[in-house]
């Protein structure tokens, strides 16, 4: 594609910065405006299944979105379809600032979905792209420990927004983010796409199929997604659970979700130290130490159930799904790399919509209000993810 500014040399390392910022996009999205979930509610006049569907909708959006946005970007490039979806984006939280409709807001929140969809994917092909070998292998474990600082970050950021402003301060923050990374975008990447592949849905699909016919890489997208979806029950429940029923400040909730963040980068910390273990084995480890602090969260509520031992269980359950995501989510990712576009597309898209779904059934039919309650919504996700950990695998492998 003529007339397309290539990714200098003597940028790369500033590229790099710049798609390590725009990784944890995703969950600055989704994890900024936690602690101000119940106060949307009130200021809209909306249930908390209302509220809570905005978070639904990004990640549904966001998963979908990938399935087309990795063939695009394969065919199309990453840099020009990046810039676009940075200004849409910005647009989309300005949108949301200046409305009380619920269904704008949900509008404009399926709109973030799409954009980040080919921002992410875009970044994620990046370290495809320029690196290769180990130094490939490290970067993608790497992307995903940085990925987990939004979910660390952003929730404390946006309790003292709710704070001291109001819930709309949290979609000023993303719109002021997002337009200094366009900048940075525009000065310092460049095209990093080695070939463009003609954009034919019957070539997609046929990639599609070579892909889904892997069982290990099939298994990695579930696994990831429950993984994420684990963490996404105390998105979806946490604040309401720590406002509404425990009767403290959105300051609280978001120091809450801060630790719980915290717990997801440790998690991330622990599995890339643990690369060169062997890989079922320590996953499968994890998800029986994740199934056993969640029966010990469950019994213990009986006799203590107060921020702290919510928060104490919920940690050790937060690492145990980081770990299992960390090596998973790399390994899918570096899968295929002679499609790097469409497999990051494919692996985002079906662990955000399995994230999406899962976690929004779950709390929609359990409706955890306590530590017990949503110690048996973990207990789904994480009895599923053993489900496929322990005999969908054992099939596959006895097979090979």
């Amino acid at each position: 594609m003529t007339g397309v500014k290539r990714l200098a040399t003597g940028n790369k390392k500033a590229a790099t910065i710049i798609a390590f910022l725009l990784i944890p996009l995703s969950g600055l999205i989704t994890d900024i405006y936690i602690p101000s979930m119940p106060h949307m509610a009130q200021d809209l006049h909306q249930s908390q299944a209302s509220i809570q569907l905005t978070l639904s909708l990004f990640l549904i959006s966001y998963g979908l979105s990938q399935f087309i946005t990795g063939s695009l970007i394969d065919s199309f490039g990453r840099f020009r379809l990046t810039l676009f979806s940075l200004a849409v984006f910005i647009i989309s939280n300005l949108v949301i600032v200046s409305t009380h409709q619920i269904e704008w807001i949900y509008a404009m929140r399926v709109v973030q979905g799409i954009t980040a969809g080919f921002i992410i994917v875009a970044k994620r092909a990046f370290f495809v792209d320029v690196y290769e070998g180990a130094e490939r292998k490290h970067y993608l474990s790497l992307m995903s420990i940085v990925w987990s600082a939004a979910p660390v970050m952003a929730p404390f950021i946006g309790g003292y927004l709710q704070q001291f402003f109001n819930w709309q301060a949290n979609f000023y923050m993303l719109a002021v983010y997002a337009a200094v990374m366009l900048v940075l975008e525009w000065v310092f990447a460049g095209e990093t796409v080695p070939e463009y592949r003609p954009f034919r849905l019957s070539a997609m699909l046929r990639d599609y199929k070579i892909m889904l016919k892997d069982r290990m890489f099939v298994c990695g997208l579930l696994i990831s997604g429950l993984c994420y979806g684990t963490t996404m029950v105390f998105g979806l429940s946490g604040a309401f659970i720590i406002e509404h029923e425990m009767q403290y400040s959105s300051v609280v909730a978001g120091y809450s979700a801060l630790f719980m963040g915290l717990a997801w980068m440790a998690g991330g910390f622990i599995g890339k130290a643990s690369l060169h273990k062997a890989f079922l084995p320590k996953i499968r480890l994890s998800n029986a130490i994740q199934i056993a602090v969640t029966v010990a969260m469950i019994t213990s509520a009986f006799l203590l159930h107060n921020l702290y031992s919510l928060l104490f269980f919920a940690f050790f359950i937060h690492v145990c799904v980081g770990l299992i995501f960390n090596n998973y989510f790399a390994y899918c990712l570096g899968a295929f790399p002679q499609m790097a576009g469409l497999t990051s597309g494919l692996t985002g898209g079906s662990t955000y919509i399995i994230t999406a779904v899962a976690s929004y059934t779950v709390v929609g039919v359990l409706h955890p209000r306590s530590q017990e309650g949503i110690g048996y919504a973990y207990l789904v996700m994480g009895f599923l993810a053993f489900f496929i950990l322990q005999f969908l695998l054992k099939r596959h492998l006895e097979r090979r």
